[in-house]
């Protein structure tokens, strides 16, 4: 018989380190809030092209702000540089600037951009120019919300389905603990919180849960198999023996979305930095916080059934 390591022994030291955790992401939240991308705040999105390759963001930023004072603070990627059907190689620049542009606007500001580049000798060319106005990102903002809301409620009816109340319970706090500690993730390192973000977050929360429901299957086996043992020892027998599937599917998940964190454009970063850190905290939630949860809930229920 393999060596069991005992995951729910110290489980108060892991849950207490949890709330501490969940504290500082709620005042992170609260204090600094959210990067909020234009999607959610409004404002415009352009890729541009340069003829020098090697263009840096301050050069962009410079020649931005000369054109338009509010692009000094505006968030500037550079991105993979593109050939062009002459052959000629461009470098490209994604900028996210939180002001709106209607078309007489976006002209003026071509206009103005492309006079300070020829100064330095540069051909500029909008690639792409988005904008979103603060009557639409609010609509978005609203929407996001109740997708939010509406994604827990049916998490929570199918967990009610499935599992008897007590098991409910300690998905619940594994779902708060995954969503409260990503979301405080976003605000802390300052991470565009946007559309895609909240795709993260919900995918998520099901990533979780299905990690959480395998835990729980096979606790709700032992239960029956092991009938007589003490609570503690089958719910961390039942964690063991889900162990290497919950760390093969956790870590191959993990190569993939910080891969593409690392590489992705700004457009996808805000999901792959959201489900990175979501796959680490939705595993450890799993062993740490859903399943020993479950002992004090399972323990008063043998207890009161033993008295009948």
């Amino acid at each position: 018989m393999r060596k069991m390591i005992n995951f729910v022994g110290p489980r108060y030291i892991f849950i207490g380190i949890s709330l501490t955790v969940i504290a500082l992401s709620i005042v992170f939240i609260l204090v600094k809030g959210f990067n909020f991308g234009v999607d959610f705040a409004g404002g415009t999105m352009i890729t541009a092209s340069f003829n020098k390759t090697d263009l840096q963001v301050g050069d962009v930023r410079k020649i931005f702000s000369q054109a338009d004072p509010a692009f000094a603070n505006a968030s500037i990627v550079k991105m993979t540089s593109i050939t062009g059907a002459n052959a000629n190689t461009r470098s490209l620049f994604d900028l996210t600037v939180k002001q709106f542009y209607n078309a007489a606007q976006k002209e003026k500001l071509y206009s103005a951009v492309q006079s300070v580049a020829a100064k330095d000798n540069l051909n500029v060319k909008f690639e792409s120019f988005q904008t979103v106005s603060g009557y639409a990102a609010a609509s978005l903002r609203q929407s996001s919300m109740w997708a939010a809301i509406i994604v827990v409620i049916l998490l929570l009816i199918y967990i009610g389905i499935r599992y008897r109340f007590v098991f409910g319970i300690g998905a619940l706090a594994s779902l708060a603990h995954d969503l409260i500690i990503t979301a405080g993730l976003f605000s802390m390192f300052w991470i565009t919180f946007d559309s895609t973000a909240i795709a993260a977050l919900l995918t998520l929360l099901g990533y979780s849960l299905n990690d959480t429901v395998v835990v729980y299957s096979r606790i709700r086996e032992n239960l029956k198999k092991m009938h007589g043992h003490p609570i503690d020892e089958i719910v961390n027998v039942s964690i063991n023996e889900t162990l290497s599937r919950t760390i093969n599917t956790s870590l191959t998940t993990f190569i993939v979305v910080f891969t593409l964190f690392l590489f992705a454009s700004s457009v996808l970063r805000p999901f792959a930095f959201g489900m990175s850190f979501g796959v680490v905290t939705g595993t450890y939630s799993s062993i740490y916080i859903a399943s020993p949860i479950l002992i004090g809930w399972l323990e008063k229920r043998r207890k009161s059934l033993a008295k009948r």
